[in-house]
C-alpha cells in the first residue's frame, strides 16, 4: 500500500485517467473528489461489497421449491 500525505488543493494521479482532488480536511475526515472516465465505476468499499453480493446471488439463484 502506498501512503501519501497531501494538503487541501493538491491532487493524486492514478494512471493517465484518474485523479483524486483533496477538497477538505476536517479533523480525521478527508473529503476528496474523484475524476475518472465514464466507464470506470467508483464506489465506497461497503457499497461495492453489496453490489458484488447481489451479483453473486443473481448468478446463483436458490433452487426453486418443489410443490
Amino acid at each position: 500500500m502506498l501512503v501519501l500525505s497531501r494538503a487541501v488543493g493538491e491532487v493524486i494521479s492514478i494512471g493517465d485517467d484518474i485523479t483524486l482532488h483533496i477538497l477538505e480536511l476536517n479533523g480525521p475526515q478527508v473529503k476528496f473528489g474523484v475524476e475518472a472516465p465514464t466507464g470506470v465505476h467508483v464506489h465506497r468499499a461497503e457499497v461495492y461489497q453489496k453490489i458484488l453480493e447481489r451479483q453473486r446471488a443473481a448468478s446463483h439463484p436458490a433452487a426453486a421449491p418443489n410443490p
